[in-house]
């Protein structure tokens, strides 16, 4: 005899978890770069960056290409890469703004930081100088913050 009062619930969810976007796809690139580069300008407006900055966070975009993206966001497609830095900075915006009050995560990036990983710079140019994979750093410290470790 079972006893039901010890049986695992079934769960509600009868779907697999959505698998993440396809950055490599055109398509999937199209549909999702109007919205990352909105996102993009409002993280990077609230934490006050300047535009020399904003660029190198996007991997280098010359001029031209930004100020065409800051001027009209729409129909533009961003490569794997940006999107890319703009999923972690998106995060990174996130995870601030959970762990600080507002005046403080907007001003988190450009303030020098004592924790070993950035040596005494700032998380800006931590993530200027080390692309994609310090903007992971910075998103996974953040995480690990917000979850107590």
């Amino acid at each position: 005899m079972t006893n039901a009062a010890t049986a695992y619930p079934e769960t509600r969810y009868t779907t697999p978890a959505s698998p993440p976007p396809d950055f490599t796809s055109k398509h999937e690139r199209e549909r999702l770069s109007t919205a990352a580069l909105k996102a993009f300008f409002n993280v990077i407006e609230r934490w006050s960056i300047r535009d020399e900055d904003a660029r190198e966070l996007l991997g280098g975009v010359s001029n031209g290409p930004y100020y065409q993206m800051k001027k009209r966001q729409d129909g533009r497609t961003l490569s794997a890469d940006e999107l890319f830095r703009i999923s972690y900075l998106i995060g990174i915006f996130k995870a601030l703004n959970t762990l600080h009050a507002k005046e403080l995560a907007d001003r988190w990036v450009r303030l020098a930081n004592s924790n070993r990983i950035f040596g005494g710079q700032t998380p800006l140019e931590f993530m200027k100088k080390g692309g994609q994979q310090a903007m992971e750093i910075v998103r996974e410290l953040l995480e690990a913050r917000i979850q107590g470790k």
